[in-house]
């Protein structure tokens, strides 16, 4: 049984040939009654010639189909039409003519004389032009169609590719964090087994998390902080008094969208990097606030800032970041700007700076740009 996507272009073709060859049977009639007579002899030799243009042409698409002609060369198409096309003419007015001759018997007006050759030809190459428009709209018809059945195809490709490259990243990134998370807990397993346990309570969940969103591109910034807290507290088992913290964050910025674990990864590789080399360890604060960009359109600027110095190797970035700036080129293109290097006013500091468009699940609250609130945007965790 035909789908309904294959029936439907079917059903248009016909409607279309059945509405073309009946107004081409009219106009015909309007013709001859001009330059000759109004009768029924002449309606119905004017409909004995679109039914059977209706035939010929319809058993030519049938021809066209099944030899794939829309795949032949535009020469070679030409050539096979030429040739099809006056076949066409010759026979609709062998065809035409009997049936013509059949209907002045039945009518008891045939009449003695000749064969009225000069018309018969001058018809067929009416014919032959008329086939050849039928041929354009065809072919045309079907040449478009089959380009956007191919832009279609394009952008499904792409967004296919888009979502492998998405799902790939995303797999690099979960076990890169939960090595890191691992390596954790197996420092305190024997010193303090029940806090241990609670340590891997967090990492699973935190790996839930993740597991979870392998198939979601953005989750709302307030889902985001709270595996930011749970890594935080994880971290704090093995730095202790070494890892001081802060969070602030606007109310209004809570319900935007951003790239999962991607705050995670910027506090990772600010502690990674930054904290966790230094004997005395330092302190990360994290500011996530709404401003105005290019255009008067609203964003999200999320900064990470922790003690230490940037000073990467060239060739060996870290795999957390350089994922989550191919995410961000994924989602967003040029309108998210990721960059990370040292303060340009505060010494011994390393500053990350993201600025993403501002989407979200619910319209923020405006918020003026001076207000700051101690209560709500700032979430006050654990430190060790």
């Amino acid at each position: 049984m035909p789908s309904s996507r294959a029936a439907t272009p079917n059903r248009l073709y016909w409607i279309l040939q059945i509405a073309g060859w009946t107004v081409y049977g009219a106009f015909g009639t309007v013709l001859a009654s001009v330059f000759g007579k109004f009768s029924f002899f002449v309606v119905a030799v004017q409909a004995i010639v679109a039914a059977v243009m209706l035939l010929l042409s319809h058993l030519l698409r049938r021809h066209v189909q099944r030899h794939a002609w829309v795949q032949l060369s535009l020469g070679t198409l030409l050539a096979r039409l030429f040739v099809t096309n006056v076949l066409i003419a010759v026979l609709s007015q062998m065809i035409i003519g009997f049936c013509v001759v059949l209907l002045l018997v039945v009518t008891h007006q045939l009449t003695g004389g000749g064969f009225p050759w000069k018309q018969y030809i001058g018809y067929g190459l009416n014919v032959f032009s008329v086939m050849w428009m039928w041929s354009a709209l065809y072919f045309g018809w079907h040449y478009l169609r089959g380009y956007k059945q191919a832009e279609v195809d394009k952008w499904k490709l792409a967004a296919a590719v888009r979502e492998a490259e998405m799902r790939t990243l995303k797999a690099q990134i979960n076990p890169h964090f939960m090595f890191n998370g691992l390596n954790n807990i197996r420092a305190l397993v024997m010193e303090d087994p029940s806090r241990a346990r609670h340590m891997i309570t967090h990492l699973s969940d935190l790996l839930r998390y993740s597991i979870q969103l392998n198939s979601t591109e953005q989750v709302p910034l307030a889902r985001e902080l709270e595996i930011v807290e749970h890594y935080l507290e994880l971290e704090a088992v093995q730095l202790e008094e070494r890892l001081t913290y802060s969070l602030e964050v606007d109310q209004a910025a809570m319900p935007t969208l951003i790239p999962p674990m991607t705050l995670q990864l910027l506090v990772e590789n600010a502690i990674k990097h930054g904290i966790a080399p230094r004997p005395d360890g330092g302190s990360i604060a994290l500011t996530a606030l709404t401003a105005r960009a290019d255009l008067g359109t609203q964003a999200l600027h999320i900064t990470v800032r922790n003690t230490g110095h940037y000073a990467p190797t060239p060739g060996h970035e870290g795999v957390g970041l350089r994922n989550a700036q191919e995410r961000l080129q994924l989602l967003y293109g040029k309108h998210a700007h990721f960059s990370i290097g040292n303060d340009p006013v505060l010494p011994a500091t390393v500053l990350a700076e993201l600025h993403l468009p501002l989407t979200s699940q619910a319209q923020p609250v405006s918020a003026d740009p001076s207000y700051t609130s101690t209560s709500s945007s700032t979430f006050p965790f654990p430190t060790a």
